[in-house]
C-alpha cells in the first residue's frame, strides 16, 4: 500500500515534485536526468549509490545527482514518508556530481527548513511564486555545501534598486527571479540577498505589497472585487483577501465599504 502525489509546479528549475508514503515498496536500481533533493519525514530509507550503501532519515538532506543509478527501500518496519524536489540538471553544476556521489547527505537545519517551506508553498498555484526567492537561496546554500565557490560578482545596493525598478514594470504580470537575474546579470541568490539587505523584504514580498497597493486604488474606482483581484495581479479573490488582510488588517470587502470614491460627487447647485 502506498500514497503518492506528483506534479510539475510553476517554478523555474523544478521539473517535478513528489510526495509519497510507501509501506513496502522497494525501488530497483534506476537513474534520473534530474537532481533529486530528498527529505524523509518519517521512517528511514536505505539506498545504494555508486556501489556504496547509504541512508536517508531525520533532518538529513539527501542529494542524488543525475544519471547516477541508485535504489531505495525502507530501512525500518512501517515504511517511509518522503518529499522530493526534482531539479532540472542545470540548477546545479555538473562538476558537483562527483562530490555529491561521495557525500550525498547534508546536515543543515536552516537549509532543511527552507526546502521544507518550498514544498509547502508550491502545493497551491497562488503561493508558488513565493517559493522562487526561497529556492534560489536554498540552492546557493546547497552549492556551498557541495563545495562550489562563489560564482558571479556579488550584488550590492545598486543591483537591489535596479531589481526594484524592474519589478515596478511587472507588478501585475509578475517577473520570474531567473528572468530578472539574467536581465541584470547577477546570480539569483545574490540578488535576493541584496534586495533583502536594502529593503528589508524579499523581491516577492515587495511585489505582493505593491499588488495590494494597486488593489487599493482599484477598489476606489468601484470595480468589483473579483476584477480587482485579477487586475492587480492576484491569482483570485481569496488570494487577494489573504494578502490584503495581512498587510492592511482588513479585508478588501470591508475596505470597499469605507473607501471614499476616487471622484467626488458633483456638488448640488446653490439655492
Amino acid at each position: 500500500m502506498h500514497r503518492l502525489e506528483a506534479w510539475r509546479p510553476p517554478l523555474t528549475g523544478v521539473a517535478e515534485v513528489l510526495h509519497a508514503h510507501f509501506d513496502d515498496h522497494a525501488y530497483p536500481m534506476h537513474a534520473h536526468d534530474t537532481w533529486a533533493v530528498l527529505l524523509v519525514d518519517d521512517g528511514a530509507v536505505r539506498y545504494d549509490l555508486d556501489r556504496h550503501e547509504r541512508g536517508a532519515y531525520g533532518d538529513l538532506i539527501t542529494v542524488l545527482p543525475p544519471h547516477v543509478p541508485h535504489n531505495g527501500t525502507s530501512a525500518r518496519p512501517g515504511g517511509f514518508r518522503k518529499r522530493v524536489l526534482y531539479l532540472d540538471h542545470d540548477q546545479l553544476p555538473a562538476h558537483l556530481i562527483g562530490a555529491t556521489v561521495d557525500t550525498p547527505t547534508i546536515t543543515d537545519r536552516a537549509l532543511h527548513h527552507a526546502i521544507s517551506r518550498v514544498h509547502r508553498l508550491i502545493r497551491t498555484p497562488e503561493d508558488a511564486p513565493a517559493a522562487d526567492d526561497l529556492l534560489a537561496l536554498a540552492l546557493a546554500r546547497l552549492r556551498t555545501h557541495l563545495g562550489e565557490p562563489a560564482g558571479r560578482r556579488p550584488a550590492g545596493p545598486a543591483a537591489a534598486h535596479d531589481l526594484r525598478d524592474l519589478l515596478e514594470e511587472h507588478i501585475t504580470d509578475g517577473l520570474p527571479l531567473a528572468t530578472a537575474a539574467a536581465t541584470l546579470h547577477f546570480d539569483p541568490a545574490h540578488l535576493v540577498r541584496a534586495f533583502r539587505r536594502e529593503f528589508g523584504m524579499t523581491p516577492h514580498q515587495y511585489l505582493i505589497s505593491r499588488r495590494v497597493d494597486t488593489a487599493r486604488r482599484l477598489i476606489h474606482t468601484g470595480l468589483p472585487l473579483r476584477a480587482v483581484a485579477t487586475d492587480s495581479g492576484f491569482h483570485d479573490q481569496p488570494h487577494l483577501n489573504r494578502h490584503f488582510k495581512r498587510i492592511l488588517g482588513t479585508t478588501p470587502g470591508r475596505y470597499a465599504t469605507t473607501a471614499a470614491p476616487s471622484t467626488p460627487a458633483p456638488a448640488s447647485p446653490a439655492t
